[in-house]
């Protein structure tokens, strides 16, 4: 029992902790998250769309493109092969902080018409992606990298919206697919 207890007690503490890590530093221009809703909830905010650069913490998220329909990804001998159907979306995520900012794909999420959440497929991901960057990088101050962020989803269901973040604990901010 005081085992399960300390357990219990540690894992709030670690959570307490990574609360702080997902950083909401804002400023520069572009749309901006917060530790609340979406861009979309916020009455008289811009809607963010695919090609629009927004902003959540230190990281500035812009989508290039979304494409589903995707069955398989990589090489007849090495890949991955869709429960339903791929949706590839490819991100450019840019550090716009002082401090290196470590960008993880399986923090960033989907969503359908319904409000159905879809989280990345990371062993797809290392097939759509030549050098994984889109997976977990290391971003130092005024780089970027390009990748595709893999969602498997149903078969005939389409995407609605993401959800980009720059750290599992960050308010994230919304961006509409269609």
């Amino acid at each position: 029992m005081r085992k399960i207890s300390l357990i219990g007690l540690l894992l709030a503490g670690a959570v307490a902790l990574g609360c702080g890590a997902g950083s909401t530093d804002q400023g520069g221009s572009g749309i901006s998250g917060d530790s609340g809703a979406g861009t979309e909830e916020k009455a008289g905010a811009k809607v963010a769309k695919v090609g629009d650069a927004v902003r959540d913490g230190k990281f500035e998220f812009t989508v290039k493109s979304v494409k589903c329909g995707v069955r398989k990804v990589g090489t007849d001998l090495l890949g991955a092969t869709a429960q339903g159907q791929f949706c590839l979306v490819t991100v450019n995520v840019k550090n716009i902080g002082k401090e290196p900012q470590s960008f993880s794909d399986s923090n960033q999420k989907a969503y359908a018409a319904d409000g159905t959440e879809y989280s990345t497929d990371s062993e797809a991901g290392l097939y759509a992606n030549k050098d994984a960057d889109a997976l977990f990088n290391e971003i130092n101050p005024g780089n970027g990298i390009t990748g595709v962020l893999v969602f498997d989803i149903p078969k005939g269901g389409k995407l609605a919206k993401l959800e980009l973040h720059d750290s599992l604990f960050s308010g994230g901010i919304t961006v509409q697919l269609g």
